[in-house]
């Protein structure tokens, strides 16, 4: 008798397991089709975006119509931006710029715009507006304080900015790129505003293309400061930035396919065709 009991208490705990796991799955799957049917896309292509993500430290992921971002309310601000750069997204149409407001969709709320207020910090876009550039509204929701970060200047307006260039020609050359960006709020020494904003002593950009089975990576993370150096003396591989930043980027990839790409730190690589 003991050991049916033995028996039926570990298929019964067999079962709840199996039944959270599907819960788990089926919670996931929702998400991913509430994100396709806002978007009105096909199926197929958004669950093909969607299916790029990096994992979330903070299970709190907010997705815009062209963008999604991970919410750290901690250290208020996003851990990691995401977007498709699609070729055909590569335009400019000099909207007017808006005001940053905070991000209706966080629901810790994003932080305020004040906090930069004589701080001596830009609001330095993670996605940026250039990048959204085609569509008045994909423009303007990069305005939200969800999508900004401290940023130095001369950071801001320089290496950063070229990196920002490079990206969109890149775009371009390879026809699209999915992009991933965020400050490594790890270990940082300063914040900002009433709300504690944390100033990322660096931040980090992953791109990455794929085509007819053929697949590219590249990251880069670059200190928050002034620098004149070239872009590629910054590549760093994807395996390290995810031990610096404990975020698994790129995680629905074939496990050979990610093992490959992310241990690399090859810009000759990436840059041919």
């Amino acid at each position: 008798m003991k050991s049916m009991s033995i028996l039926f208490g570990f298929a019964f705990s067999l079962l709840l397991f199996m039944a959270c796991r599907e819960s788990s799955e089926v919670q996931q799957n929702v998400w991913k089709e509430s994100v396709f049917q806002e978007k009105g896309q096909s199926n197929t292509a958004s669950k093909k975006d969607l299916d790029f993500i990096p994992t979330s430290t903070t299970n709190q992921i907010v997705k815009h119509t062209y963008y999604t971002l991970s919410y750290n309310e901690k250290h208020e601000q996003a851990e990691w931006v995401f977007y498709n750069l699609k070729k055909e997204y590569l335009k400019s149409n000099n909207f007017k710029r808006p005001y940053f407001i905070q991000d209706p969709k966080v629901t810790t709320a994003s932080a305020d715009w004040r906090n930069y207020k004589n701080s001596g910090y830009d609001k330095g876009h993670l996605c940026p507006a250039g990048d959204m550039d085609f569509d008045q509204q994909a423009y303007e929701d990069t305005f939200f304080t969800s999508n900004i970060s401290p940023q130095n200047h001369e950071f801001n307006s320089g290496i950063w900015n070229r990196l920002e260039q490079k990206t969109r020609y890149w775009a371009a050359q390879f026809e699209g790129l999915y992009v991933v960006t965020g400050g490594v709020l790890k270990d940082y020494s300063k914040t900002i505003g009433s709300e504690k904003v944390v100033v990322p002593n660096s931040f980090y950009k992953i791109l990455f293309h794929h085509s007819g089975g053929h697949y590219k990576m590249i990251a880069f993370l670059i200190p928050n400061k002034k620098s004149d150096r070239p872009l590629y003396d910054y590549v760093i591989a994807v395996d390290e930035l995810e031990t610096i930043t404990g975020i698994d980027f790129f995680h629905n990839l074939e496990d050979a396919i990610e093992n490959k790409l992310e241990k690399r730190a090859d810009y000759e690589s990436w840059i041919k065709n």
